[in-house]
C-alpha cells in the first residue's frame, strides 16, 4: 500500500543514514532528497499520490532528521550530502535510479546527475533548478562568510530547549508552511529532552555551505546530464525570487540551458504555491510527477 512506510538505517562511516520507504522493493527505485534543515517526512503527503509500482526511499541527510551527526569540528558542505547519496545507493544496491529533490535536495540531485550521469535516469526538481548560481564578484565574499559563520558555531555551547508548540512556532516563522506540514516535519525533526524538545538536526548544518558556481559554469555543467528532467517552479517560491524566477537573470539562463541541452528530455511546470508546495498542496504537483515517472512506459506501450 502506498501509505505504508518502512523505516531503515543505512550504515555509513560516521554512523548511519536514516530513511523511510514506500512501495514494493522490486519497483522502480526513486531516491527522495529533502530541503535544507528538513527531513524525509517532507514527502509524506506527496508519495501516496504517486505511482504505486515505484519504490520510494526518502533519505535524511547526515545531520538532519534521525541520521547521525558529523563529529564536532567538522563542517557540512554540499559535497557531504553527495557522499550521503552515493553511500545510500550503494547500501541499497542501486546502480541506476530516479532522483526527486526539493530545494537543497534538488541541488544535490543536480550534482549527482552531472558528475555520475550513468546513475540517474530521471531527475525531478521541486522548486529547484538543480543549481544555485552566484555572481562572479560574490564568490570570495560568500566563501569568507561561510567560514566565519561556522567558526562562530564553535563558541556556541548551549542547545536551546523548547516546548513542542514553541518549536512549531519557530519553524513556521522561518518557513512558508501550513501548521499541518510543520507538525509532519517536526515528528522527525525534534527529539524529547528534559524540559521539552530540541531540534534533531545538527546545529552545524544551519550554515549554508553550497557549491560556489557562476551561472555560466552551471549551464556548462548541465550539458553532461543524461537524465530526463522535470522542474516544478512554485509561483510563491522560486517564482518570487528576483534572480531565480523563470524570467529572472539566473532562472531564464538556466531554463534556456536545459532546453538547449536536453531538448525533448526537459519539462518545466509552474504551479501555485509556496516553496514547499509538494508538502502543503501535493495534489498540485503529483499529476505532473506521476506522468513524468510513467512517460517511458507509455511510450513503450504505444510501440
Amino acid at each position: 500500500m502506498a501509505g505504508v512506510t518502512t523505516e531503515m538505517r543505512l550504515p555509513v562511516p560516521l554512523g548511519f543514514l536514516a530513511a523511510k520507504a514506500w512501495g514494493p522493493p522490486e519497483g522502480r527505485p526513486v531516491l527522495c532528497l529533502h530541503g535544507r534543515l528538513d527531513n524525509a517526512n517532507t514527502f509524506d503527503r506527496l508519495i501516496p499520490l504517486l505511482p504505486t509500482d515505484c519504490y520510494y526511499v526518502a533519505l535524511d541527510f547526515s545531520g538532519h532528521g534521525l541520521s547521525s551527526h558529523w563529529a564536532a569540528g567538522f563542517m557540512y558542505h554540499h559535497f557531504n550530502y553527495v557522499l550521503d547519496v552515493l553511500r545510500a545507493v550503494e547500501a541499497l544496491n542501486w546502480s541506476r535510479f530516479t532522483i526527486m529533490g526539493h530545494s537543497l535536495g534538488g541541488l544535490i540531485g543536480g550534482i549527482i546527475a552531472i558528475v555520475f550521469p550513468y546513475m540517474v535516469d530521471k531527475l525531478i526538481l521541486l522548486d529547484s533548478y538543480g543549481f544555485l548560481p552566484y555572481k562572479q564578484e560574490e564568490l570570495l565574499g560568500s566563501a569568507s562568510m561561510i567560514i566565519k559563520q561556522f567558526l562562530a558555531l564553535d563558541r556556541k555551547k548551549n542547545i536551546k530547549v523548547y516546548s513542542p508548540e514553541e518549536a512549531l512556532k519557530r519553524l513556521l516563522k522561518a518557513n512558508s508552511l501550513t501548521e499541518e506540514s510543520g507538525r509532519i516535519l517536526l515528528q522527525r525533526g525534534t527529539k524529547k529532552v528534559p524540559g521539552g524538545v530540541t531540534y534533531s538536526r545538527d546545529i552545524k548544518a544551519t550554515v549554508i555551505n553550497p557549491f560556489l558556481f557562476t551561472v555560466e559554469q552551471c549551464v556548462e555543467f548541465l550539458k553532461n546530464i543524461d537524465a530526463d528532467v522535470l522542474i516544478i517552479v512554485a509561483k510563491d517560491g522560486m517564482g518570487k525570487s528576483k534572480l531565480l524566477n523563470p524570467e529572472g537573470p539566473f532562472g531564464k539562463v538556466l531554463l534556456q540551458g536545459f532546453r538547449t541541452s536536453l531538448k525533448e528530455r526537459f519539462q518545466v511546470e509552474v504551479v501555485d504555491g509556496h516553496h514547499s508546495v509538494h508538502l502543503d498542496n501535493p495534489e498540485r504537483v503529483s499529476g505532473f510527477i506521476s506522468h513524468f515517472l510513467q512517460r517511458d512506459q507509455q511510450i513503450k506501450a504505444r510501440l
